[in-house]
């Protein structure tokens, strides 16, 4: 099998962001996505730490200490963009103001059931963040992650075996293997990476699939 990139996972969350929406990019992964969606799009980034309309990374030497992302790392504010009191970006995300909410994951259920925060890793401190907040009140919430652990145990479970960040809240799963909506009877695979059959892909993971009509092959680029 040929697992994409983490760009090439970023490109495709990017093509479902719909121009004009509301976006919150949770730390990690997702933070990618807003390095790569079009200029034909105008998507207004959300921070929970207190910022709308938020840019892309500063070039070497420009960073502005004050201005960092719920990550710690320093952004720029776009034209019109604004930063104010966590409260209030808290508000945003509770009101169900945000459109998409895109979250990294170390598990989820066929029941869309999202657990982010905590492990069983001792040395990986809990951090919550906005995450559950994120997870219930984006209109639309959308899992990047890579399909399996780095020692290759499943992260898309029958149930989840880590406490819940949120239940029954992923809409759709974004991996270096595939693309999966969460249906009532589970996880439905949508897309592909190239060269994987779909036995490999039950292989690594734990939760049964069930496979669309008209499943595509993913762009590895």
């Amino acid at each position: 099998m040929d697992p994409l990139s983490d760009v090439a996972v970023a490109r495709r969350v990017a093509r479902d962001i719909p121009d004009g929406a509301y976006v919150n990019l949770g730390i990690g992964m997702p933070i990618l996505v807003g390095d790569v969606v079009g200029p034909d799009k105008e998507i207004v980034y959300h921070s929970e730490n207190g910022i709308l309309g938020m840019g892309p990374a500063p070039a070497p030497g420009e960073e502005d200490r004050e201005l960092i992302n719920a990550g710690k790392q320093p952004v720029t504010l776009l034209p019109g963009g604004s930063y104010f009191h966590h409260t209030d970006a808290f508000v945003m995300m509770r009101g169900g103001h945000i459109d998409i909410s895109v979250l990294g994951a170390f598990q989820v259920s066929e029941g869309g059931d999202l657990a982010n925060w905590i492990t069983d890793v001792a040395t990986m401190p809990p951090a919550v963040g906005g995450a559950m907040d994120l997870a219930v009140g984006a209109r639309r919430v959308l899992v990047m992650t890579t399909h399996t652990t780095r020692d290759g145990r499943p992260k898309l479970l029958p149930r989840c075996t880590y406490p819940l960040t949120a239940a029954g809240v992923v809409d759709r799963v974004y991996t270096d293997l595939a693309v999966l909506d969460v249906g009532p009877g589970g996880f439905v695979v949508r897309e592909m990476a190239p060269g994987l059959t779909r036995a490999e892909l039950q292989s690594v993971t734990a939760a049964r699939l069930t496979f669309a009509d008209d499943v595509v092959e993913l762009d590895p680029h």
